[in-house]
């Protein structure tokens, strides 16, 4: 005798990030952070989630899968009768929000699967992220370039997204990886918040002024170097501010090195997303970043084989979603003896 069942299988895919940075570390207008961020097409996170009789989680990284599944059903009172697989992931503790769009997708995942009426933000504030950046949770839910609006200290979900612009579909993102290094992360990185020194509050409004006066209308208008330069004056003022935490304005010295050089060579919007270690460059198009990645791997790749490069675009939306109906044959062996 054969039973028949549909269970929904979902597919999660969501985005890395760039953190370019914060805008106000002093928080005197009650509100705190507030960050700009950028929404990429790879590296990404891909999961898949189905039926089981009990959790079974594989792929690489499973263990932090199971820790997400097992808090986000608890608080919610679900079953954990799944099957989760882990099919591709964010490298961790590189600056590119691998932690927070894996537990999105997990979240995600979950509640489309047991049809809960919660969003994304729900869905990060359930997980415990976003507790100073929103930039993740805005990407996973609609990508592109974002700016979102600090926290206070009565908020419950992640900061809140003020202003958000597509970027531009010909300009393209070098990141470079320093394979032997990690940012900043875990209770370390909760020490360095603790311990940073008072931010000033004139240089908080110099960069409210830069992102909300110079980077953004560039942005929207396409000039790419109008908006680098004022990209690189945030990393500039935030890198120096985080140096005693991150041992310099960079964490890699290799990558410091090579955005150094690429601003002598006059690519101007370059930088490390969050703690790093990985940094960017913004170019205008796919073949000026193709030579300039083949420039660079004939400089600096002999000397140092932990260096890796990528090029990627821009995303301008959010996580996706891919849901479909399978049928689970349950076979009575016992009649079939």
């Amino acid at each position: 005798m054969m039973s028949t069942q549909l269970h929904s299988c979902i597919q999660i895919k969501a985005p890395a990030r760039l953190h370019l940075g914060f805008l106000d570390l002093h928080g005197g207008l009650g509100r705190r952070f507030g960050s700009l961020g950028l929404t990429l097409d790879k590296p990404y996170t891909q999961i898949t989630l189905s039926h089981a009789p009990e959790l079974s989680v594989s792929g690489y990284g499973s263990q932090r899968v199971a820790t997400y599944t097992q808090h986000f059903c608890k608080h919610l009172n679900l079953p954990t009768s799944l099957k989760i697989h882990l099919q591709q992931a964010i490298p961790e503790h590189v600056g590119l929000g691998s932690g927070t769009q894996l537990s999105l997708a997990v979240g995600v995942g979950i509640a489309r699967y047991f049809e809960l009426p919660l969003n994304v933000r729900e869905i990060a504030s359930l997980l415990e992220r976003g507790a100073r950046s929103g930039i993740g949770v805005a990407a996973f839910e609609q990508g592109g370039v974002i700016l979102d609006g600090g926290r206070s200290n009565h908020d419950i979900l992640p900061p809140p997204l003020i202003a958000r612009l597509p970027f531009p579909t010909n300009w393209r993102i070098l990141l470079i990886f320093d394979e032997q290094r990690q940012g900043v992360h875990g209770e370390q990185e909760v020490s360095a918040f603790r311990h940073l020194p008072p931010f000033p509050p004139e240089r908080a409004a110099h960069l409210c002024r830069l992102i909300l006066m110079q980077a953004l209308p560039a942005l929207a208008l396409a000039e790419l170097n109008r908006f680098g330069l004022a990209i690189a004056e945030l990393q500039r003022v935030v890198g120096d501010h985080f140096a005693e935490a991150q041992g310099g304005r960079f964490t890699s010295p290799t990558v410091a090195r090579i955005l150094n050089y690429l601003e002598q060579q006059g690519v101007t919007g370059v930088g490390q997303s969050s703690w790093g270690p990985t940094g960017f460059a913004i170019v205008e198009s796919q073949t000026q970043a193709e030579q300039l990645l083949n420039h660079l791997q004939k400089q600096f790749l002999p000397n140092n084989n932990a260096l890796k490069f990528m090029i990627c675009k821009g995303k301008n939306e959010g996580g996706s979603i891919q849901e479909e109906n399978i049928t689970t044959l349950n076979t009575c062996l016992s009649e079939l003896q």
